[in-house]
């Protein structure tokens, strides 16, 4: 699932890589409008609906793999 969603964000923010450390801090392309292009996305890619709090939690890869894990469960 880590992969998935690396990919997701790779083709999101139009990044050449992603690596595990990815958050908002360390990546410019992460503004708002790609955080709420990221959520679709992810929504679409797994066929889940995030709840407000679920997205403001979507602070870095590892945030948004314990959320999927989560609503995939």
């Amino acid at each position: 699932m880590k992969n998935q969603i690396k990919e997701i964000i790779k083709n999101t923010f139009k990044l050449n890589s992603v690596n595990d450390n990815i958050s908002q801090a360390n990546c410019s392309k992460w503004d708002s409008l790609n955080h709420l292009n990221l959520t679709y996305e992810l929504e679409t890619h797994f066929d889940i609906s995030l709840e407000p709090d679920e997205i403001l939690k979507m602070k870095n890869l590892e945030d948004i793999v314990v959320i999927m894990e989560q609503k995939l469960n």
